[in-house]
């Protein structure tokens, strides 16, 4: 029997020593052995109930995970409070794919999502629309309070939920979020402590205007790494949350320092909650100093490599929404689109772009004026996961344009700044 280095309450230490059934005890050692290996005192008690997790996909390779959670199922595990998941990998309706596509899709890469959907039923997936990496938005209902403790796993969604809702968790694994939120309990250390919330870099925004989101989050995070950022100057950029446009900012800026580096956590200067309260002494006496102006920015724009085949090949599709948009975004997009088609003396967009979005955003977005507007266009609208459309190797290898620095990142797809993506798709200039 493993004996633990934390301090287990009398319940927590029933549970490891299967006074609640073999499986719970399991599940416990594997919570307390991850925790011990980071040096955690105690157990947490998850003040958020309601988690989110990132194994939405139900890739066939995975052999180890459908058993696991037959046996959670047949001890009656759940997740009480339910939780959301990562968005769907297919959606055939608003994604087009070729008959090999699909053949590789359905056949090989997710031929068990529908077992695996069914299975995420059982221990507690109580939303149908509930696939999104954007569970914290305000129109998708999952939405932590300041200092709640989380079970989260999607990299984009932690450092958002830790960093813009000042929420505490660490970046755990998809199974290990499943195990923590059954049992309602996380290890304490890291970004759950005080002294792992604060900052060891201290990052100077010089830029003449607003920087780019993801490209400045793709600077910080290829600097910084897993380190903790404290950003100083982005201020006189962006409104006071809530504000929507910063909440959009935020997340797109965010979900680059987690793709680029390994970035949980960060605190940007008055805008931020905990940056708000407590200011520059979040920031360590021994961190380390990064200034980043308009022509550092340029520099890492410039350094994306292009992976295409044909470096000028027309592109295949465009991708917008990595994360998914909120509902803001899409609206802003419709207006930019149709103004840019309009000085084009266009109707029609001249690349397949897909937007995507969370199920209830989409819900949303189909009943505002800009609707109609966006559908003639001729863009298409899904709840889709684009990276995991992109893993399938025949989609993959197309040419692809993104203004998503974590889709560049983790796929072939090309990045564009926004306004060079709006340009290209509305045919005002070609791939360069």
């Amino acid at each position: 029997m493993y004996k633990p280095l934390m301090t287990l309450t009398p319940e927590q230490q029933e549970i490891l020593d299967g006074k609640q059934g073999e499986t719970r005890a399991k599940m416990m050692e594997v919570v307390v052995r991850y925790g011990d290996i980071f040096h955690a005192d105690k157990l947490l008690d998850i003040t958020h109930k309601k988690s989110h997790f990132v194994t939405s996909f139900g890739l066939s390779m995975l052999k180890p995970v459908y058993p696991l959670m037959d046996e959670l199922i047949a001890a009656g595990c759940k997740v009480e409070e339910g939780f959301t998941m990562d968005p769907r990998p297919l959606d055939y309706e608003n994604v087009s794919c070729g008959p090999l596509e699909r053949f590789v899709f359905s056949g090989i890469m997710y031929g068990k999502q529908k077992d695996y959907e069914a299975q995420l039923e059982k221990i507690g997936l109580d939303d149908k629309d509930g696939f999104t990496c954007t569970s914290y938005l305000r129109e998708n209902g999952n939405t932590p309070k300041y200092k709640d403790i989380l079970a989260w796993s999607e990299s984009s969604a932690v450092v958002f939920a830790n960093s813009v809702l000042g929420a505490r968790c660490n970046r755990n694994s998809g199974i290990l979020d499943t195990i923590c939120s059954i049992l309602g309990v996380v290890p304490n250390f890291g970004f759950t402590t005080d002294e792992g919330r604060k900052a060891t870099w201290k990052v100077i925004v010089k830029t003449t205007k607003k920087p780019e989101a993801q490209i400045l989050g793709s600077a910080i995070g290829i600097k910084v790494q897993e380190e903790v950022p404290y950003v100083i100057g982005l201020d006189k950029y962006l409104d006071e949350l809530p504000s929507e446009d910063t909440i959009a900012y935020l997340k797109d800026f965010g979900a680059a320092t987690a793709s680029n580096g390994a970035v949980g956590l960060y605190h940007i200067d008055k805008i931020t909650p905990e940056a708000k309260e407590l200011g520059e002494s979040l920031i360590r006496e021994d961190a380390k100093e990064y200034v980043i102006d308009d022509a550092e920015l340029e520099r890492v724009y410039k350094s994306y490599p292009i992976m295409w085949k044909k470096k000028d090949a027309k592109p295949h599709k465009a991708f917008i929404g990595c994360p998914h948009l909120n509902l803001k975004q899409l609206e802003d997009w419709t207006k930019n689109m149709v103004a840019a088609l309009k000085e084009q003396n266009r109707e029609k967009l001249v690349i397949n772009t897909v937007f995507t979005a969370s199920p209830k955003v989409i819900e949303l977005f189909k009943k505002s004026e800009s609707y109609p507007l966006f559908l003639k266009t001729g863009a298409h609208l899904s709840y889709i996961c684009p990276l995991m459309y992109l893993d399938n190797p025949i989609a993959g290898s197309k040419p692809i344009i993104t203004n998503s620095n974590k889709l560049r990142t983790y796929t072939k797809a090309r990045y564009y700044k926004d306004e060079e993506i709006l340009a290209i798709i509305t045919g005002k200039e070609q791939c360069k």
